[in-house]
């Protein structure tokens, strides 16, 4: 797409008084979808740019947390668009399997029905209904935020693609003896009724009990702790560590579980702390993961004594107990036995719980299907060492190695009907056969799919070659994988980002997935608190995209985001970024009425005034560091450059400096007017991946052409001006001590004062008439009575305040200034003096007190030069 001049769809070229996000946000985006400018085409010779966006579940709906990552990769995509790539943002949503399921089956609840009631096909069923009906409405709350995703391109994980590539990795896996079935520990949640992930487990804090329990009698015997007494009905061993004196008596000899009449061996293993407790540990293979470690180095039995609800099966009084119920139940069976030693309660310990409804998990022994992830993972943790993948920021690839590099198989059954039903098949004599997407499955008496689906995140790890068209070798997939660059949370690293990994150089012949994973932080609430609806602090973006618009959002975000930390947001800040873009719309406003424009050439520099050399000189500037911070995923900085350099440099320096000019007319002001157009489409252009909206509305008004979407992003002309930086920086300083001044003694920022000013010899006489108006400063009359002289930057600024200040009052305050600053000059020159703390203190520590001590002369000078400035009494 090239960019035309002018379309009779371009914005009217007035602008209203008032920006009013609401009547430009929603029109404009569906004008840049429908003109297909986030269409990516695998067919363009443009160097592809790719990010996939992490996808959403198709329950979900919009969070902070959405919309911090997609203002990111939008931001990101945007100006490679500008920059001339074939960019693609893939969109898409996730099946959810145990979400989705749950949202169904409440539904279902309501109706007096369970999923049992309708068999699997006919809930299924269901469910796609519900997702046709209700699912992703997070899809309309992105074009809201403004996401720039190829709708056109947008896939579910559950889809007929996707499906297919599923299937083809299961079978690849399968017949390279990378996929097995074998009875492990898993986490189990008894609501759900389905093994989950670790990423699905979450922790936190519960009050419990510890009791200490004896086992045996007399020599014979040993105590041990548990906050999980039910478990001690599966107990088959009880473990302590070999080198511990104190029980090697009793290493390889049997002793009595209380309330069962079972005997159960003392053995000895490595695993087990010494100095932790009493030093011996319960061992029930069947409900604990390590516990189930020490049973197969040992060869214990593995007795499960509860059922998939949690529901106790063994041992007639306790039997049929829930184990909330049977916990209480066994701890006062022993300690009516005499078995108890200690009791605390409350103890508070780590307790893990399903994501999803919030039940505790329980540790069960299951037949489920694995991935041997040894050679996967070692492929993952390699490409990082090799450089074939750069994380950013760097220092988070210790804890990338410390995962890839101690993965345990991964356990990718769940016992659900919602999702990727495993592609196994059963046969009457014990036959298994797996089958691949374009393979029939057995038919005939007897055989029987394996009942499980696929956990979620096997297909997601999919994602950035499946979206593509993978198993199938599509122009798509030739042209944009790898992608360019994973943006996500660091809190998925281990998780969806390893997995990703994986699948990727696995699949696609060692090619990793991605070339860079940008990591970034959590969403916070002002406090630093994580936002969550139990705390009371949980934000919905949508609530202040509607108060403040969808920019404001986004550059609050943006602003806040520095690489691998968390983002405190607060509504005041989102406040303050609306402030920003009606900052930027009242100066482009002002602007546009007093003559600048984008038309003809840029002014020969020997035509322009210093101010317009200046401004110049720091946009280049600008542009060659926003281009450096977005290399390096500085969002966060290259915003606040942005904002300092729209709000303080062009709207609060260059344009209160150029309205003397504008006013006066002539050829002056035509210079000035198209330097400030060219100023103005160049911020715009450097503002819109982050605030598109309002930079898009003002862009086309200023420059007539047809969006910014597809402008050219702004490159460094390589323009310096350095004399007259050094000149503005010295008008800045008199402007800037004057209003000090003038605040200081109490004076309105509309007053008039008359001064004289005395530039000769500085540059800064031709800027006097500017330097007037910009502090309400009166000629000198023949009643002229200097009663202050203010030097600064090499010229003198005298003001006749009589009848405006109290002249003692204001020598007492100034006296009183002078000492403060001669304080801190002393204590600044006698640590620098001490040998002593020099030779220990850290050199950034020395360079700040070196800092203090260089603004304490200055202030000396400064104030010193107003008590002269004085009249005497």
């Amino acid at each position: 797409m090239t960019e035309n001049t002018q379309t009779p769809s371009s914005p009217d070229s007035e602008l209203p008084t008032q920006y009013a996000p609401a009547e430009v946000e929603g029109k404009l985006y569906e004008r840049w979808v429908e003109r297909g400018y986030f269409d990516a085409d695998a067919k363009s010779e443009k160097p592809p740019y790719t990010i996939v966006i992490p996808p959403p579940n198709v329950t979900g709906s919009l969070h902070l947390g959405h919309a911090f990552e997609h203002t990111l990769i939008d931001a990101l995509t945007r100006r490679k668009r500008m920059q001339g790539y074939e960019t693609l943002w893939q969109p898409g949503m996730d099946h959810a399997g145990i979400a989705t399921q749950n949202v169904v089956e409440r539904e279902l609840a309501k109706e007096g029905k369970s999923r049992h009631d309708l068999g699997r096909e006919a809930f299924v069923e269901r469910v796609w209904q519900w997702k046709g009906e209700s699912g992703g409405q997070i899809s309309g709350q992105m074009r809201r935020l403004g996401d720039g995703v190829d709708w056109s391109r947008e896939r579910f994980t559950m889809d007929e693609g996707l499906s297919e590539a599923v299937q083809t990795i299961f079978k690849k896996l399968y017949d390279d003896e990378l996929i097995y079935r074998a009875e492990r520990i898993i986490n189990w949640c008894p609501r759900c009724l389905t093994a989950i992930s670790d990423i699905e487990v979450e922790y936190q804090d519960d009050d419990g009990e510890l009791v200490s329990i004896r086992y045996g009698d007399g020599d014979a015997s040993i105590v041990v702790a548990t906050t999980r007494a039910e478990t001690m009905l599966g107990d088959t061993a009880v473990a302590v560590h070999p080198d511990d004196e104190r029980y090697a008596h009793l290493v390889g000899t049997e002793i009595e579980l209380p309330l069962t009449g079972r005997r159960i061996p003392v053995v000895a293993d490595e695993h087990v702390d010494p100095e932790f407790g009493t030093g011996a540990v319960k061992v029930t293979p069947a409900h604990d993961p390590n516990d189930f470690e020490i049973g197969q180095r040992h060869g214990l039995p593995n007795l499960a004594v509860m059922d998939e609800h949690a529901v106790i099966t063994v041992h007639g009084p306790f039997q049929g107990l829930d184990r909330l119920e049977a916990r209480s139940a066994i701890v006062a069976a022993l300690r009516a036995d005499g078995r108890i030693v200690a009791e605390k309660r409350p103890y508070s310990h780590s307790v893990g719980h399903c994501s999803r409804c919030k039940t505790t998990i329980e540790p069960r022994l299951s037949m489920q299907w694995w991935v041997k992830v040894g050679p996967l993972a070692q492929a993952a943790g390699d490409a990082v060492r090799d450089g074939k993948v750069k994380i950013h920021p760097q220092e988070m690839e210790k804890r990338y190695f410390d995962w890839v590099d101690n993965l345990h198989d991964w356990c990718i059954s769940r016992q659900l009907w919602w999702g990727h039903r495993i592609p196994v098949w059963y046969g009457p004599a014990g036959e298994v056969v797996c089958v691949g997407p374009d393979e029939q499955p057995p038919a005939g008496e007897g055989w029987t799919q394996d009942t499980d689906v696929l956990d979620t995140w096997f297909s997601s790890g999919l994602w950035p070659f499946s979206t593509l068209g993978w198993p199938r070798q599509t122009e798509s997939l030739a042209k944009f994988y790898p992608n360019s660059v994973l943006v996500t949370g660091y809190d998925i690293l281990f998780f969806w980002v390893a997995r990703m990994m994986m699948f990727g150089l696995y699949a696609m012949d060692g090619t990793p997935p991605f070339h860079t994973i940008a990591l970034h932080g959590m969403v916070r609430d002002q406090f630093g608190k994580k936002m969550s609806k139990s705390f009371g602090n949980a934000v919905n973006p949508l609530d202040w995209m509607d108060k403040y618009g969808s920019d404001a959002v986004r550059f609050t975000l943006a602003r806040g985001a520095n690489p691998g930390v968390d983002v405190p947001i607060g509504e005041d800040w989102v406040q303050a970024s609306r402030n920003f873009a009606n900052k930027i719309w009242n100066a482009t406003r002002f602007a546009l009425m007093n003559g600048a424009t984008i038309d003809g050439e840029l002014p020969a520099p020997e035509e322009m005034s210093a101010t317009d050399r200046w401004i110049l000189s720091r946009l280049n500037k600008t542009v060659a560091q926003v281009d450096a911070f977005y290399e390096d995923y500085q969002f966060s900085k290259l915003s606040e450059a942005l904002y300092h350099f729209a709000w303080d440099e062009v709207f609060d320096w260059y344009v209160e400096l150029s309205k003397t000019t504008f006013f006066a007319g002539g050829e002056g002001a035509r210079v000035s007017g198209r330097v400030l157009g060219e100023v103005l489409d160049v911020t715009l252009r450097l503002l819109h991946p982050v605030v598109p909206f309002v930079t898009e509305t003002l862009w086309t008004t200023l420059t007539g052409r047809e969006s910014l979407v597809i402008a050219e992003w702004p490159s460094d002309s390589g323009f310096r001006d350095e004399a007259a930086e050094a000149e503005i920086e010295n008008l800045q300083a008199v402007v800037t001590e004057v209003r000090r001044f003038r605040a200081d003694q109490g004076l309105q920022p509309g007053q008039k004062v008359p001064a004289r000013l005395d530039l000769a010899g500085t540059a800064l006489a031709a800027h006097e008439g500017a330097i007037r108006q910009m502090l309400r400063l009166q000629p000198e009359g023949d009643d002229f009575n200097a009663t202050a002289t203010l030097p600064v930057a090499g010229a003198k600024v005298a003001l006749d305040l009589s009848g405006t200040i109290d002249v003692a009052a204001e020598r007492k305050r100034l006296t009183k200034d002078l000492g403060a600053a001669e304080k801190e000059k002393q204590q600044a020159q006698a640590k620098l003096g001490n040998e002593a703390f020099l030779a220990k203190a850290p050199d950034n520590v020395v360079d700040k007190i070196k800092g203090r001590l260089a603004k304490a002369e200055a202030d000396i000078a400064r104030i010193q030069a107003q008590l002269d400035g004085l009249p005497q009494a």
